[in-house]
């Protein structure tokens, strides 16, 4: 396929035209599974199984109702929309400076490397606030770029010039920026001491289990120690102990191989990279050309260096940030931590690609509020999922007893130490949230055409399972989990799906959806997710806005409220043409909701937010009531 017809695929989608997956031919055996199950399916949708599961809240504050809006329809406008009594003001956008010294965003060369670097970054994503010093610290992560509308010169896909794929590279990474209420609005401040971008050539340590070891030493960093820079962070979490965690996800985009290829079975990819995507092929981006660190040819050990966790202390703009390998490498989404009963961390981790696996990390050590916090992400134990069709499931410690694996390389090569122990294959787990009124935990399934058909990148079995019902499955799921005794570091816990995402109004089968989706309500392809502190979880989208065939009626990306008590979901926002909205969080008196708007127009088709002529940028937005309440 050409560079210009790749540049429109998703980084699955690059992946499996790169490496692709035996098809799977097993289907009698498939269909049995599904057929076996039908029964099963109307017990796992029992959607007001919450007091069952020991939920906190009374059946009487339930009934009372607790959206504080009116559901919206879906939109395919070229803007946010919202419910009446709600505005949306832009708060900062991909280019604005973030310095008095930086250039102000051009329209028509959309900037250089040089403004870019003093810059926001683009295409936001995960993001939260931390209050300091009477101060209100936006950090932000900054997934990737759309190639076509960062440069103006992009060729067939491609960024070409030194200077341009330079731009790109310091477009990614992470931003931290001081924001303030000033005459009825938030807005950036610039020239902040706080403020920081964390790029791809940022010094950064690596830590815990992995530290060290030969595969992660190159010719620039012989200790494997160091290593510079995180890219395509996706989701993020916080720790309790107020740092930032920025979540490494599709990095092997980033990687080429300068190798002579003349067969299909080029010696500079190793089985390892092809596991993670890793391949002779970047994604458009040309960072080999201008940093030859991305060359596998000359430094195969450099993808070993990312997909991990990053730890950001965003109050000391002069600390190192830390890659946290106790917490495995792999295509990372998002990191939801939870304090245990017994003061232990617990950080739950889904690996955002079809097929692949949900994980936790248990630490060693406990948290106690003032008191040294650095091991807690450096020792610990690495948990894959294993879930059963009757409802249970089980964590699964990936040791070198049970993996087969020295214990460097179980949090090197992850998925493979996952596959080794027969973990549960699940549809692309992507955000992961826990629940801060009762001990169950959430996670976004957002879809999986590959399920039943082929095997994962492993070559491990896809076929229908408990929380991946469906073949072939383009709308995706909701799948929640209770520890065993309320525990988060307990073995067992059990499981039911809060919503099945369809289309009632195309299907009357199980893509229809579960009983708590109608034709009012209906979305796909759940990705973002997050609770608010009165514990209803909102649920970002990531899928199709064809608006036509099994999406019909389904309009643009949209952002979704849902009740666990009661299994209710309405819509609450809808996104401009072509965009994702992702990253949420609230400011710390609740009055102001922040949400991400991505790659608005990624196919051409959206001048968001300035509207006429202009560039479409990713922004942030701050969403409030008129009567300046309280938000959600």
């Amino acid at each position: 396929m050409k560079d210009n017809e790749n540049h429109t695929l998703s980084f699955d989608e690059f992946d499996e035209m790169v490496n692709p997956r035996p098809e799977e031919c097993d289907f009698d055996r498939i269909v049995e599974s599904a057929l076996s199950r039908r029964g099963f399916l109307g017990g796992v949708m029992a959607f007001g199984s919450f007091a069952a599961l020991g939920g906190s809240l009374t059946s009487a504050e339930a009934a009372s109702g607790r959206f504080a809006f009116d559901q919206i329809g879906t939109s395919t406008a070229d803007d946010v929309i919202v419910p009446s009594g709600y505005k949306v003001d832009v708060m900062m956008r991909w280019g604005d400076p973030m310095w008095s010294d930086g250039a102000e965003f051009d329209e028509a060369t959309r900037g250089t490397a040089a403004s870019q670097e003093r810059s926001f970054g683009d295409n936001t994503d995960g993001m939260d606030v931390f209050p300091h010093d009477g101060k209100l610290l936006l950090v932000v992560n900054n997934e990737y770029t759309n190639r076509s509308i960062i440069s103006a010169k992009a060729e067939d896909g491609r960024l070409v010039g030194e200077d341009e794929i330079a731009k790109g590279m310091m477009a990614h990474g992470v931003s931290v920026v001081e924001i303030a209420f000033v005459d009825g609005k938030w807005q950036m401040v610039k020239d902040s001491p706080y403020n920081r971008r964390i790029t791809p050539k940022t010094e950064m340590d690596l830590t815990g289990p992995a530290a060290g070891h030969d595969l992660l030493k190159t010719d620039a960093d012989p200790t494997g120690t160091k290593t510079l820079g995180t890219w395509n962070n996706c989701g993020n979490g916080t720790t309790p102990w107020g740092t930032y965690l920025a979540c490494e996800e599709n990095f092997n985009g980033y990687f080429s191989s300068s190798e002579d290829v003349k067969d299909d079975n080029p010696k500079s990819i190793t089985p390892a990279m092809k596991r993670y995507g890793v391949n002779t092929e970047d994604w458009g981006y040309s960072w080999a050309e201008i940093d030859e660190r991305f060359d596998v040819a000359k430094h195969p050990n450099e993808p070993n260096r990312a997909g991990y966790v990053v730890e950001i202390d965003p109050t000391d703009p002069n600390s190192t940030p830390k890659k946290r390998t106790a917490l495995g490498r792999f295509k990372h989404e998002n990191a939801a931590t939870v304090v245990n009963n017994d003061g232990r961390v617990v950080v739950y981790m889904g690996d955002d690609e079809r097929g692949e696996f949900v994980y936790r990390y248990v630490s060693n050590g406990v948290y106690a509020p003032g008191a040294p916090t650095d091991d807690l992400l450096s020792d610990g134990v690495l948990y894959v999922a294993k879930f059963s069709d009757n409802g249970t499931g089980a964590w699964v410690a990936l040791t070198p007893e049970t993996t087969g694996m020295d214990h460097a390389e179980i949090h090197i090569h992850t998925r493979q130490a996952a596959s080794a122990v027969g973990a549960t294959t699940m549809d692309r787990p992507e955000w992961v949230a826990a629940n801060p009124k009762a001990p169950e935990v959430y996670c976004c399934l957002t879809n999986n055409k590959n399920r039943g058909v082929k095997p994962n990148a492993g070559g491990d079995d896809t076929a229908v399972n408990g929380p991946n019902p469906r073949e072939k499955n383009n709308y995706g799921q909701i799948v929640r989990w209770r520890p065993d005794s309320g525990d988060h570091t307990a073995p067992g816990f059990t499981w039911d799906l809060y919503v099945l995402a369809g289309n009632p109004t195309v299907h009357s089968d199980a893509y229809a959806g579960s009983s708590n989706v109608n034709a009012d309500n209906m979305f796909n392809s759940p990705d973002g997710l997050a609770f608010d502190s009165n514990g209803l979880v909102w649920i970002q989208t990531d899928g199709s806005y064809k608006n036509e065939g099994d999406f019909a009626g389904q309009g643009n990306n949209q952002m979704l409220a849902g009740d666990p008590v009661t299994g209710e979901i309405r819509r609450f926002m809808v996104g401009p043409n072509e965009c994702e909205i992702t990253g949420l969080t609230w400011s710390p008196d609740r009055r102001t909701m922040f949400v991400g708007i991505q790659h608005p127009g990624e196919r051409g088709n959206s001048h968001w937010p300035g509207g006429g002529d202009s560039v479409p940028r990713s922004a942030i937005i701050a969403v409030t009531r008129e009567d300046g309440g309280l938000v959600g």
